[in-house]
């Protein structure tokens, strides 16, 4: 059987631990390939590891093919889904995957935006023929854009940690997205870490864990005390008066959690100092 393995689908989710793998591969070693491989054609989409696995021990299997696909983003939704309803995916690979969801879904709003046609064509079209439209008519209605409540919903997490991950997604190092997979740190925690230059992120990281949880709680208490320095002045201020800038937010809050870090390496050398 010709089965064509792409390197972009066995990657699409991330791969089991060394343990996972090891666990499956002594399943399928004693019980045989319980599940059907699927596919798309000749191309594999679901049983990469069950595939490798019966390769190498030489364990035949069966495959299904899957004709509801029409696209490459088709059969990303399906292993989408597939892995959302599983209970061993972590709530941070659940909002990736959500958020991936969102991502093909927006790409196809717009697309098909772009390809409905005007009111005008649709007036000219509506006035040249009373017929009803035919089966080959485009569904230009389609799915509305999922709302981030319905994302956290899909996923079984918290809106509050769809944003985090949004946020981690977007700033985080891969070393500090490789800790908060390794659950070396909580979302939480690394979303507050991601608010960091990457120098400091990548020198929490290698700190480890107490350094990381470190770091998280000296970004909360920047914030917090950014937040208490502006309470009187935004109370004050005259009605009509812009607020500060998200740029500006953002530079005042980098400075003070690099004044602290200053203080908290002082502090460290004069503690080290004082026990010498």
């Amino acid at each position: 059987m010709n089965i064509t393995v792409q390197e972009e689908l066995r990657a699409y989710i991330d791969p089991l631990t060394p343990d996972e793998h090891d666990a499956l591969e002594r399943s399928i070693l004693a019980e045989g390939c319980r599940d059907a491989l699927v596919l798309w054609g000749d191309v594999l989409v679901d049983g990469h590891n069950r595939h490798g696995i019966c390769q190498k021990h030489g364990i035949p299997f069966n495959t299904v093919q899957n004709a509801s696909f029409k696209s490459m983003d088709d059969v990303h939704l399906w292993m989408i889904d597939q892995h959302l309803g599983r209970r061993s995916v972590s709530d941070f690979q659940r909002g990736v995957l959500a958020l991936r969801k969102k991502d093909i879904m927006s790409a196809r709003l717009q697309a098909s935006k772009a390809a409905a046609p005007s009111p005008e064509a649709s007036a000219a079209d509506a006035s040249a023929s009373d017929a009803a439209p035919s089966a080959s008519t485009p569904p230009w209605d389609v799915d509305p854009l999922p709302t981030r409540e319905s994302i956290a919903k899909a996923a079984r997490i918290s809106s509050s940690t769809v944003s985090q991950i949004e946020k981690i997604q977007k700033e985080a190092t891969p070393e500090l997205v490789a800790a908060v997979k390794a659950g070396d740190i909580s979302i939480n925690a690394a979303a507050a870490v991601a608010s960091l230059s990457v120098d400091e992120q990548v020198a929490a990281v290698a700190g480890g864990k107490k350094e990381l949880r470190q770091a998280a709680r000296q970004v909360r208490e920047a914030k917090a005390q950014a937040r208490a320095a502006n309470a009187p002045a935004d109370a004050s201020a005259p009605e009509g008066d812009d607020s500060e800038s998200p740029d500006a937010v953002i530079a005042r809050l980098k400075k003070t959690v690099a004044e602290l870090s200053t203080e908290n390496a002082m502090l460290k050398a004069r503690i080290a100092e004082l026990m010498a």
